[in-house]
C-alpha cells in the first residue's frame, strides 16, 4: 500500500462575509517533508494554516492529517501536530516555566516535567524559563514559541513566519533548529514565510499562494528554472505581480 500522506487538502474554501479568503484549493504534503506555502499579504496563507490546525473551520472541502479527517476527528489529529507563530502570544503574567506546563497538560505529554527541561536544554530556555513570558525579547519569545510548539513532539509542524522580526544571528540558529528536528525526529514542516532565502534554503517543495488559490507549486530549483529567474525571490514577484493564475 502506498504512504499516506502527512497532509491532504482537497477542494479547500473558506468564505469571510462572502469574499473567498480561500478559494477551493487542493494539495498533497507526504511525510517527511519541509514544505514552503508562499504568498503576499491576503493570499491566504495565515487562513489556510489556521484550518489546518484546526482554528478555522472550512466553508468547503477537507482536510486529511495522516489519514484521519479533521473534520470527523479534529481531536485525534490535533494530538499529532503543532503550530507556532510570533503573532500569537502566550499568556504574559505566567512564566515560561508555567506556559509550557499548561500546554503540557493540554497534550497530554507523559513526564511532561522533564520534556519541558529537555526543551529548555536544546531552545537555551533556562536564564529565563522562571521568568514571565510578557517581559521577554522578541527572540526569547520566539524560542518559547518554539518550544511549546515542539512540547508533544509533533509529527507535523506549522509554522506561520517563525523568524519574522528577528536579528539575522537568531533566525539563523532558528532555521538550523529546525532543519536539525525534522532529521532527527523526521516531523513534516509545512512553513509560511515571506522569506524567500529562508525558503529556498530549507524547503524542500514549494507551494505559492495568490488571492485565495494556489499559483503554482514545485522544488526551489525547479520554479526558478520554469521562470527562468535567478532565485526564488524573483520567482515569487514575477508570480506576486502577474495577473494570472499559472498552470502547474
Amino acid at each position: 500500500m502506498p504512504e499516506v500522506d502527512a497532509i491532504q487538502v482537497q477542494n479547500l474554501t473558506k468564505t469571510f462575509g462572502g469574499q473567498k479568503a480561500v478559494n477551493n484549493i487542493s494539495f498533497a504534503i507526504p511525510k517527511g517533508r519541509i514544505v514552503g506555502l508562499l504568498g503576499g499579504n491576503g493570499a491566504g496563507k495565515t487562513t489556510t494554516l489556521s484550518m489546518l490546525v484546526g482554528v478555522l473551520l472550512p466553508s468547503s472541502g477537507s482536510i486529511t492529517i495522516t489519514g484521519i479527517d479533521m473534520l470527523k476527528d479534529r481531536h485525534r489529529a490535533l494530538s499529532r501536530m503543532n503550530f507556532s507563530s510570533p503573532y500569537v502570544d502566550l499568556p504574559q503574567r505566567l512564566t515560561v516555566r508555567e506556559n509550557l506546563t499548561v500546554f503540557s497538560h493540554l497534550y497530554n505529554v507523559p513526564r511532561y516535567k522533564q520534556r519541558i527541561d529537555e526543551l529548555a536544554e536544546e531552545l537555551d530556555l533556562k536564564s529565563f524559563l522562571d521568568k514571565p513570558y510578557g517581559n521577554l525579547s522578541a527572540g526569547q519569545k520566539t524560542r518559547v514559541s518554539l518550544a511549546k510548539s515542539l512540547i508533544n513532539t509533533p509529527d507535523i509542524l506549522l509554522l506561520d513566519e517563525p523568524t519574522a522580526s528577528l536579528d539575522p544571528d537568531t533566525a539563523d540558529w532558528i532555521r538550523n533548529f529546525f532543519v536539525c528536528y525534522q532529521q532527527t525526529t523526521k516531523a513534516t514542516i509545512l512553513l509560511a514565510s515571506h522569506n524567500m532565502q529562508e525558503v529556498e534554503r530549507i524547503c524542500a517543495d514549494i507551494i505559492v499562494m495568490k488571492k485565495g488559490e494556489i499559483a503554482d507549486e514545485g522544488t526551489p530549483d525547479g520554479l526558478i528554472a520554469k521562470y527562468g529567474r535567478d532565485n526564488l525571490e524573483e520567482v515569487f514577484l514575477h508570480i506576486a505581480r502577474t495577473e494570472i493564475i499559472y498552470d502547474k
